[in-house]
């Protein structure tokens, strides 16, 4: 069974394509589509979401995120142009569930799996992503790619 099978999920991106995409990657979930900040901000603010897959950049993605956590919403930061170490980190501190680059956006189904059952075992998604993502990381970024934030990532995943 795929736990995404009608899960409501709000996508936010300035880029029409990148929504397109989702949308044929994610066809058996009911998605919601924005791609500005106020329509982003107005659809959490007035419906009911499983999941927000939102871009950084363009769309003020890090305000979004604050919105989305307060509505207790499960949150995917999904970039290409904020690819960064510093920007998983910001993310992930600032309550994400999940950062994905968009050059991995092929699998979101299995990203969005990954976090679904952490939340049904009651463990951290975090845990998964260094499991799916460390090798993407290290050959984009170098073997180092965690020695500016060592306690973060020392840390990272042991949170429920």
């Amino acid at each position: 069974m795929n736990l995404l099978d009608g899960k409501r999920i709000l996508v936010v991106d300035d880029e029409p394509d990148v929504v397109e995409t989702l949308k044929d990657f994610l066809s058996m979930c009911t998605l919601r589509e924005a791609y500005n900040f106020e329509d982003a901000r107005d659809l959490l603010e007035r419906e009911t979401f499983d999941i927000a897959i939102l871009d950084i950049m363009g769309v003020d993605g890090y305000k979004l995120l604050e919105i989305a956590k307060d509505r207790n919403v499960l949150t995917i930061m999904l970039t290409a142009n904020a690819l960064s170490v510093a920007h998983t980190v910001r993310s992930f501190k600032n309550g994400a569930a999940y950062y994905v680059p968009k050059e991995e956006m092929a699998r979101i189904d299995v990203f969005l799996n990954d976090i679904l059952v952490a939340r049904e075992k009651g463990a951290n998604p975090q845990n998964q992503w260094l499991e799916r993502m460390g090798s993407f990381y290290e050959k984009k970024f170098g073997p180092d790619w965690q020695s500016d934030e060592p306690e973060f990532w020392e840390k990272f995943g042991s949170r429920k």
